[in-house]
């Protein structure tokens, strides 16, 4: 299956479930620095291979962010699918959460596998949800996986 073909069954899952975006970190239950194969969702749903990144995907778009040691890697393995590369750091590129707040609106819900996401960062989304009136949905198993 090709990144653009995963991409398609994400959304359909997503359009299914009533999820307008879904985050995918790169972390693991333990926020390890570096996760194992089970964890690799980021790697599976944009093809990125790196140790660092998060993608977002939305129904009309797919973002993935990571850090400098990464853009050229990124850049190369990104093309050809429609996954845009954020490159963090760098001026005028919002961070995730400016991205979320900016795209997300009232009524509209942001998914994620709220095992791989630390208490700090489900704070900070709950703050953002709280002012712009979306909500989010926690799933407790990988939602984006090659058995799906």
């Amino acid at each position: 299956m090709t990144v653009l073909e995963r991409l398609k069954a994400l959304r359909e899952l997503m359009k299914e479930r009533k999820i307008d975006a879904y985050l995918v970190p790169t972390d693991d239950f333990h926020a390890s620095e570096y996760v194992g194969d089970y964890f690799k969702c980021r790697k599976y749903i944009t093809g990125f291979t790196g140790s660092a990144g998060t993608a977002v995907i939305m129904q009309d778009m797919a973002g993935l962010w990571t850090d400098g040691r990464y853009f050229i890697q990124a850049a190369a393995q990104l093309e050809g699918t429609d996954v845009e590369l954020f490159k963090m750091g760098e001026p005028d590129v919002p961070t995730v959460h400016q991205f979320l707040e900016e795209k997300l609106g009232e009524g509209m819900c942001l998914g994620f596998d709220g095992r791989t996401v630390s208490a700090e960062e489900a704070d900070e989304l709950a703050e953002l949800l709280a002012k712009k009136g979306f909500y989010f949905n926690l799933y407790n198993s990988q939602f984006v996986t090659d058995n799906n």
